[in-house]
């Protein structure tokens, strides 16, 4: 299964966010571990640097998306995408994005803790405990 990480879950192990931080690193278990493809899209990554270094300081902020970058792929962001985003009626911008780079990158799923950011259901939209309830229990 190729799946893209929102922003919010690849958060919840940068900042260790509890509770729900153990779910979240489970689902880099399983990219790790070959289970499942994780994708990050190439906005996401200017997002993260900024919160990240707001908290934890620019040379940690850096050495964690240097990780993130080795262990996930790097989903382009074109003007496809960004038209896509413009368009499409979502409530946040960010998410209008994510949904393009998973919708034109032919991803199967989207991993967020905010379902009801994405009203679609192509591809699919899973929390990181739906995903490792699929995992776990095919």
């Amino acid at each position: 299964m190729k799946t893209l990480i929102d922003t919010n879950v690849i958060l919840d192990i940068a900042l260790v966010r509890m509770p729900f931080y153990d779910d979240s690193d489970q689902v880099f278990s399983f990219i790790e571990q070959g289970q499942i493809e994780g994708y990050v899209s190439a906005s996401t990554f200017s997002d993260l640097y900024y919160l990240i270094r707001k908290q934890r300081g620019r040379d940690w902020a850096l050495n964690f998306l240097t990780r993130l970058s080795s262990t996930c792929q790097v989903a382009t962001v074109n003007q496809a995408i960004i038209s896509m985003a413009l368009t499409i009626n979502f409530k946040d911008f960010e998410d209008a994005i994510v949904y393009g780079v998973a919708l034109l990158n032919n991803l199967d799923a989207i991993i967020t803790r905010n379902p009801g950011d994405f009203p679609v259901t192509s591809p699919r939209i899973l929390t990181p405990q739906q995903l490792i309830q699929e995992i776990i229990n095919p």
